[in-house]
């Protein structure tokens, strides 16, 4: 099970997340490509610091939305999210050929990965678009109760899917992640390392009503927005490695 991580949010003089300091203990970089944040000059230091670290990289597109961090749903025609998909896609790995970097996978966003999972419509548009790609990219997605339905929906497009989960969020019994909006929807740190040890010992969750069910990882999303997050990143990857 590897470890994932939004980077390269900065934008402009906008600076966000400690990239430098987050990148030294996961195992993969979701490298924001200019629409909901992120620019040139960022998205090449964050390329370059993952080179750095040996660090895999994948594409983070997201809805056009700077001012609001790509957190809103804008509506869009199946062709609109292909066509904006393929453009940042191209954008970070345009930059990273030129600096002998690959490309391996791609992530959405925000609002973008919330409706991918919500609506099919939307999903398969995102899955086109990675699938239609003219080099193989693999697309990571939440690993839910449905998992083996979105799977199938990517073999009959030729794609591979990696499944993700978070260690600090809290789970419904549906698989699903509970809503930021409901109390204990975010774990603390104490409560997200037991579920991080959980997942290794024996490859379950805990549900919000005490339900245990199965969780098979491909991917951990961790972040390194603060200190805080930095630490827990490197709790998690002792864990892991213990």
């Amino acid at each position: 099970m590897k470890l994932n991580c939004d980077l390269g949010e900065s934008f402009g003089s906008w600076e966000k997340g400690l990239d430098e300091l987050a990148m030294q203990d996961i195992d993969q970089a979701n490298i924001a490509c200019g629409f909901h944040a992120g620019d040139p000059l960022v998205m090449f230091k964050t390329l370059l610091l993952a080179k750095k670290n040996k660090v895999e990289v994948g594409a983070h597109p997201g809805y056009p939305d700077l001012v609001g961090f790509g957190r809103r749903s804008i509506k869009c025609s199946a062709q609109e999210i292909e066509s904006m998909m393929i453009y940042q896609i191209s954008a970070i790995d345009g930059m990273a050929k030129s600096m002998d970097i690959n490309v391996e996978y791609v992530k959405p966003h925000g609002a973008l990965y919330n409706d991918m999972m919500a609506d099919k419509t939307t999903r398969l548009a995102v899955m086109k678009a990675t699938a239609s790609y003219h080099k193989p990219l693999k697309l990571m997605i939440q690993a839910t109760a449905d998992y083996k339905t979105h799977q199938d929906e990517a073999k009959q497009l030729g794609l591979t899917l990696l499944a993700e989960g978070f260690a600090d969020r809290r789970y419904d019994d549906t698989g699903r992640l509970l809503s930021r909006n409901e109390v204990g929807a975010v774990l603390n740190q104490e409560q997200m390392l037991e579920q991080v040890n959980q997942l290794k010992e024996t490859g379950t969750i805990t549900t919000t009503s005490g339900l245990r069910l199965p969780l098979a990882l491909d991917s951990l999303c961790v972040h390194g927005d603060n200190i805080a997050g930095v630490e827990a990143i490197k709790a998690i990857r002792q864990i892991l490695q213990g």
